[in-house]
């Protein structure tokens, strides 16, 4: 005998299966972000209260030692300078790649012929893999036969140490290859900021006499200021865990010139085999990272509040 459900009833069992849809669709994301993102920094922080050391017996039991690692660190002397490498590297990181991106933003979205294979081949040093850019600038930047040897006679600086082997030549070079890869992400975004620009208050702006500069100003920036403000805090970010173009083209040498938090964590973990030490050290660049996250937040608030009254 066939069984009769009443609509009612088929109403309730589709609304049970609708109100567990959307958690059955982001579990994946969750269990994603537990066991990649979350559990991982729980473990760092967990290690970096104990002695544990890289190499160890197996078996060994870790001692716990609470902040010591920590209070450890400000008396260190490689720590200060990695991080104050790693602040004025990022700092340098948002200007010159976030201000590269918005400059070529500006010119490419301007009408002339041409313009979709420069925008095209703008994006192409972001598509190349890291390794791939590193060997081309190591071999651009040898001191014996790179082609940039031609501007040595006229930089007002000694270049005989070469471009990645002397000071202050190797930070100068890992900050410029450091925009040349990433800045056409940042100049993609602001190219589809400046689509939503207002065309009608630029032209509004330049009949009543404003200049190119003076229509940026009051016109143009104000629309992408959101834009702005948050590539600049991901471009912070992104300095702050950059890698493979430091370790790869100066290891963050000369003595320790280019050495950012990131590489003093790597070289703690497994050149001094110190697994506690390198996750504090770890910890701590997170903690930065947040408190500037933080900050943006408020900040973005009361510029969203205060551009609504």
């Amino acid at each position: 005998m066939k069984k009769f459900v009443t609509p009612r009833r088929t109403s309730i069992v589709e609304n049970q299966r609708r109100s567990f849809l959307p958690y059955f669709l982001i579990a994946p994301i969750l269990v994603f972000s537990f066991g990649l993102v979350l559990y991982p920094i729980t473990q760092d922080v967990y290690i970096s209260l104990t002695d544990k050391k890289l190499g160890d017996e197996i078996g060994k039991k870790v001692s716990f030692v609470g902040l010591d690692n920590y209070a450890g660190l400000w008396a260190n002397e490689n720590f200060r300078n990695s991080l104050r490498v790693t602040l004025i590297y990022a700092v340098l990181f948002v200007l010159l790649s976030v201000g590269a991106g918005l400059v070529t933003a500006l010119l490419v979205n301007k009408k002339f012929k041409g313009r979709g294979a420069v925008r095209a081949l703008m994006t192409a040093p972001w598509a190349f893999p890291d390794i791939a850019s590193v060997i081309v600038f190591i071999w651009i930047l040898n001191t014996a036969f790179g082609v940039v040897n031609i501007l040595n006679p006229i930089m007002p600086i000694d270049t005989s140490g070469g471009w990645l082997t002397s000071s202050p030549l190797a930070f100068i070079s890992v900050n410029l290859i450091s925009m040349w890869k990433t800045f056409p992400f940042y100049s993609i975004v602001f190219l589809a900021a400046l689509q939503g620009v207002p065309e009608d208050l630029i032209e509004a702006a330049y009949v009543d006499g404003a200049n190119a500069f003076q229509r940026f100003r009051t016109v143009t920036l104000p629309s992408i200021r959101s834009t702005l403000y948050l590539l600049s805090l991901l471009a912070f970010i992104f300095a702050f865990r950059q890698f493979s173009m430091i370790y790869l083209t100066t290891g963050g040498g000369p003595e320790r010139d280019t050495e950012t938090l990131v590489l003093s964590v790597y070289n703690t973990a497994f050149k001094y085999f110190d697994y506690a030490l390198s996750s504090a050290i770890g910890v701590t660049g997170l903690v930065i990272t947040m408190i500037v996250a933080i900050a943006y937040l408020i900040l973005s608030r009361r510029a969203e509040l205060r551009d609504r009254r």
